[in-house]
């Protein structure tokens, strides 16, 4: 059951990410997504950590929907088309808040 739930929750990441891409332009969208998702993938992690979660559901929620949700391929795209400058601004930008997020998500359980 895992791999149907799998493609299911990566389905839904998926949606989610052109969702937010729809009402944001590109590189922002990039950042919120890759932003809460870093979260929430905190959040999955620590709870795994605690024995609250399976490992089914930290393949599901965290892998397929967190994974899908975020996309590193689209990050390096967008960051190359902005530019030397830009670029590294923004690289920048979404570590440092990817990272926040994810800090955050772990204390937060």
């Amino acid at each position: 059951m895992t791999p149907v739930l799998f493609v299911i929750a990566a389905g839904l990441g998926a949606a989610g990410r052109e969702l937010v891409g729809r009402f944001v332009c590109t590189w922002q969208a990039l950042l919120v997504v890759n932003t809460i998702g870093a979260g929430m993938l905190g959040m999955v992690v620590a709870a795994a950590d605690r024995g609250d979660l399976s490992a089914d559901t930290v393949t599901v929620v965290g892998i397929g929907f967190c994974g899908a949700l975020t996309t590193f391929s689209s990050f390096a795209l967008e960051t190359q088309r902005l530019g030397w400058r830009w670029g590294s601004f923004y690289a920048a930008v979404t570590l440092g808040c990817a990272c926040g997020a994810a800090s955050i998500g772990t204390t937060l359980l």
